[in-house]
């Protein structure tokens, strides 16, 4: 039992708050609750359900992942995986050695099918040469990490000055040297969906090769993510979650004295957005970057200090969204996977802004094709990111449907090919408690950025230790923008507050 002479064995241990109940502050929670001292441990959740950013959803007959959609990098060093495994999650295909040996470098696999917007099939030599070049210069950029100095300040512009070098060298004809900038533009926009930026011109070059790949082929699970988070939250005693309950503002370092709690005093009080007042030792916040960057001025009292202000402004976060579309028959081969979309006439090394409401969709990578659900539900999975994403959530059902059923009838050349029977779409951006999709590391940030977000407050070790302690994807220095990531930094605070716990503990009682 901890005892730091400060009251807190006289209450029966320490009382933390977790907020957020995604799968890092589930797994905060989960570290916690195997100590002693944590008797009064909650997690405090916004919406009515567990998973944050992981959200499976039963529609078309089956589970479609509305968030997060793999295991990235699925082998040893992989938490997600090792838990996945250990809760009997995954089959036996994604547990195999081979699956765990493959080297994917982080890079999508090449598309069964590549389309263009006037409905020719491109050879997928053509698709392989480029996607070669591409992903031959993306792991050059991986490079820059340590150099003193880099010849431009994001991804996007070396990936452009290296292109242009190489487009000097083509010698097909006019046709196919734009098709083959027109094929690099989607691997960009593909890049855009992994970064979950608008732009690779927003991606800082320097610190890109820190975010670390891990091996193991990408997989899935068959029974949905959500899986996942709903077995952490089943070991959680039964009282520890708290739904529907938003937070409003955590005010700290101070000396909070509540009435349930007569003669204690806490250096933390969580006011919540029902006007509930919960007084802690310790608060986890494992909120979206998305999240703190709209409301941190309102969120802490005191305000956060200007190093980590300005870190939460300074990375990257943006919006990568799904559109799945449901069909009665498939107008795709049996053993097609992916679709590429590609739209001729573009060029990365364009800048062309044409209006959102024409050309939102031509963002869109193509379609990944779900395993079939049952006989006559077929459903195609399509990605997209950055502003356009944002503004295809703007629009209707109905919209996007009509929308992206004269996409689909341009790029098969069937102008009768019958429209999807319905349409679910993820909305990261708007939903109010996340605000996007996950970070990245932007110009004009570096890791140290994320690691200032990590910092726990009070900086000074003067005052009471570890008030507030931050977790969640955009904390984490070399995996941030995964479910790893946001587990790991997790089980990182958790760890905090034992150490802090069993050093105190140790500690001799002051002298009454």
């Amino acid at each position: 039992m901890a005892s730091g002479g400060d009251g807190a064995e006289a209450s029966g241990g320490r009382r933390v708050l977790v907020v957020g109940g995604g799968i890092a502050g589930l797994g905060a929670a989960q570290r916690l609750c195997s100590h002693p001292a944590a008797q009064h441990l909650r997690v405090l959740e916004a919406t009515a359900c567990a998973g944050g950013r992981i959200r499976s959803e039963r529609r078309f007959g089956g589970v479609v992942e509305v968030g997060a959609h793999w295991i990235h990098g699925p082998s040893q060093g992989n938490p997600v995986f090792q838990l996945a495994a250990e809760y009997g999650l995954l089959g036996e295909k994604e547990l195999s050695k081979e699956n765990q040996l493959v080297e994917t470098g982080g890079h999508v696999g090449l598309p069964s099918v590549c389309c263009t917007s006037s409905g020719a099939r491109v050879s997928l030599e053509l698709v392989a040469e480029m996607a070669s070049l591409f992903y031959g210069l993306i792991d050059q950029t991986r490079e820059f990490l340590h150099a003193t100095e880099t010849p431009v300040p994001s991804v996007g512009e070396y990936l452009k000055k290296e292109i242009s070098q190489q487009v000097t060298g083509w010698t097909e004809n006019e046709e196919t040297r734009k098709l083959k900038l027109a094929i690099l533009n989607t691997f960009f926009h593909v890049e855009c969906c992994l970064s979950g930026t608008h732009s690779m011109d927003l991606v800082a070059l320097a610190p890109f090769g820190e975010y670390t790949v891990l091996p193991g082929l990408d997989c899935t699970f068959s029974g949905g993510y959500q899986e996942l988070t709903n077995c952490i939250m089943a070991s959680l005693p039964k009282d520890v979650m708290i739904f529907n309950m938003p937070v409003k503002t955590i005010h700290w370092n101070g000396s909070f004295r509540e009435g349930t709690f007569p003669g204690e005093a806490f250096p933390v009080l969580v006011e919540c957005e029902d006007g509930s007042r919960l007084p802690a030792h310790h608060v986890i916040v494992t909120v979206p970057l998305g999240f703190l960057k709209e409301q941190q001025n309102t969120f802490f009292d005191p305000p956060l200090p200007a190093e980590k202000a300005e870190a939460i402004r300074k990375i990257g976060f943006g919006t990568n969204n799904k559109i799945f579309l449901e069909f009665e028959e498939p107008f795709w081969e049996p053993d097609c996977q992916l679709i590429q979309v590609v739209w001729e006439d573009t060029s990365p090394l364009q800048d062309t802004a044409p209006s959102m409401q024409d050309a939102w969709f031509k963002k869109l990578i193509g379609f990944l094709v779900l395993p079939p659900f049952g006989r006559s539900v077929h459903v195609l999975c399509g990605f997209i990111a950055g502003l356009e994403s944002e503004f295809m959530e703007t629009l209707s059902d109905e919209e996007v449907l009509l929308s992206l059923t004269q996409v689909l009838r341009r790029v098969t050349g069937n102008p009768q090919l019958p429209a999807p029977k319905s349409v679910l779409r993820s909305c990261w951006h708007s939903a109010p408690y996340t605000r996007g999709s996950y970070s990245y590391v932007a110009v004009g940030s570096t890791g140290d950025d994320i690691d200032q977000l990590a910092q726990p407050l009070p900086v000074d070790d003067s005052s009471t230790q570890l008030q507030i302690l931050f977790a969640g994807e955009a904390t984490h220095r070399t995996f941030y923008s995964t479910t790893h990531g946001a587990l790991l930094s997790g089980w990182r605070e958790a760890d905090r507050l034992i150490g802090l716990w069993d050093l105190q503990s140790q500690q001799p009682r002051p002298r009454l």
